[in-house]
């Protein structure tokens, strides 16, 4: 290995720990609108600055976290996988479209996602509880979900983008 893929490899290794490290601490805030606007930011971040390997490493943390914290209500521990992956995909789709539009990329990751958790919550959810605990339950795994989503593109935008960073400096972000 030369030096300089050795010191690409340490810079994408630390920008990941970082941003798992964010995602870790972001359960810790108890809203489900600044935990999930800062794991999603980690992940479009992560996949800017580090690439969909790193990304899928910071998909699967937080969601522990929340549980283990109380953010994510017991009851939710069988959403856990589902999440993980609807994470995962986000970071996927949005790896796979960054290069054509920065927000035509962030807005399908964030629909795909959001479609992968009403429909495992309301599938998964519903044979677990019933009534008003399912509904409730299933509520928070759908549009705060898709509004999170977003509000985490807007956010990596804006640190992208005033952060001074090769890919802001790029036609990446437009």
């Amino acid at each position: 290995m030369t030096n300089i893929s050795i010191i690409a490899v340490r810079k994408q290794l630390i920008i990941t720990l970082t941003l798992c490290g964010i995602a870790v601490i972001a359960p810790l805030f108890h809203s489900q609108l600044i935990t999930g606007s800062i794991v999603n930011a980690a992940l479009f971040g992560a996949v800017m600055l580090a690439g969909f390997r790193a990304a899928a490493s910071v998909a699967v943390i937080p969601s522990l976290i929340a549980l283990a914290v109380g953010t994510l209500p017991l009851t939710m521990a069988p959403m856990i996988p589902f999440i993980m992956v609807s994470n995962i995909a986000l970071a996927g789709v949005f790896a796979l479209l960054k290069k054509t539009n920065y927000w035509l990329a962030a807005i399908s990751a964030s629909l795909i996602k959001f479609g992968l958790l009403i429909l495992s919550a309301n599938i998964i959810l519903g044979t677990i509880t019933h009534g008003q605990m399912t509904l409730a339950l299933a509520s928070m795994m759908g549009w705060p979900q898709l509004i999170t989503a977003i509000l985490g593109a807007v956010l990596a935008y804006v640190f992208l983008k005033n952060g001074g960073n090769s890919f802001a400096e790029s036609n990446l972000l437009h």
